[in-house]
């Protein structure tokens, strides 16, 4: 568990650290001066393989710290929601765990939720027509 809780703070401090503008012009710079560094090395293959490398070997590892953002942040989302369904009186509570439903089941659910939504908007299309045009019909 101390491991996880060291590549979490890891993670979260190096997305932030890579989300930053100033991040983004140093790795402008190290760009400017391998094209700058071109000339000298006379556009050979090792000086090729140099930005090569260096893009690919961030990139794999920006994965998975983004991943893990990513998972974090979702996983927060969630449970604010979760509480959220909760929380309201008429709300359904047999959406609490939707994400851990099969496609199938999601697929059921969204044509319900999709159909109650056509059938408001054409209950109170009077309404809709108003708010578009911005006058009474």
């Amino acid at each position: 568990m101390k491991t996880r809780s060291v590549f979490n703070r890891f993670a979260k401090h190096a997305s932030r650290f890579a989300g930053r503008p100033t991040s983004f012009a140093l790795a402008s710079l190290v760009v400017a001066s391998w094209l700058l560094t071109g000339p000298l090395f006379g556009y050979s293959d090792s000086w090729q393989l140099v930005i090569n490398t260096g893009t690919t070997i961030v990139t794999f590892l920006m994965v998975f710290l983004i991943q893990n953002t990513q998972n974090r942040d979702t996983e927060a989302i969630q449970i604010k929601l979760d509480e959220l369904i909760r929380a309201t009186e008429a709300a359904n509570n047999a959406l609490l765990d939707l994400e851990e439903l099969d496609e199938r089941t999601l697929d059921r659910y969204r044509q319900r939720y999709e159909a109650l939504a056509r059938a408001t908007r054409h209950a109170s299309g009077h309404e809709i027509a108003e708010t578009v045009t911005g006058r009474a019909q």
